[in-house]
């Protein structure tokens, strides 16, 4: 687990922001708005029930969700903690 968490430190943040940017926006520009806002609403809503629907969520999160852990790593580490 450790040598899992010194890789992720090491890890260049641009490596995970072009990934979370690109899944962000995606299906751009061929959709109103993108697939990951929409399966928020939805998740909000109560209405993200079918599986392809959670599957999509989880896929244009995860990098969303690898930024924000990477910076809020690197904030902590450098605070000295």
């Amino acid at each position: 687990m450790r040598r899992l968490v010194r890789w992720f430190d090491q890890l260049p943040l641009i490596y995970l922001l072009i990934p979370a940017l690109l899944l962000g926006i995606a299906p751009w520009p061929s959709q109103p708005e993108p697939h990951l806002w929409e399966k928020l609403q939805m998740l909000f809503a109560g209405s993200l029930a079918r599986p392809i629907d959670i599957f999509d969520l989880f896929l244009h999160a995860t990098p969303v969700l690898l930024v924000g852990l990477k910076i809020g790593r690197s904030l902590w580490l450098r605070s000295g903690r």
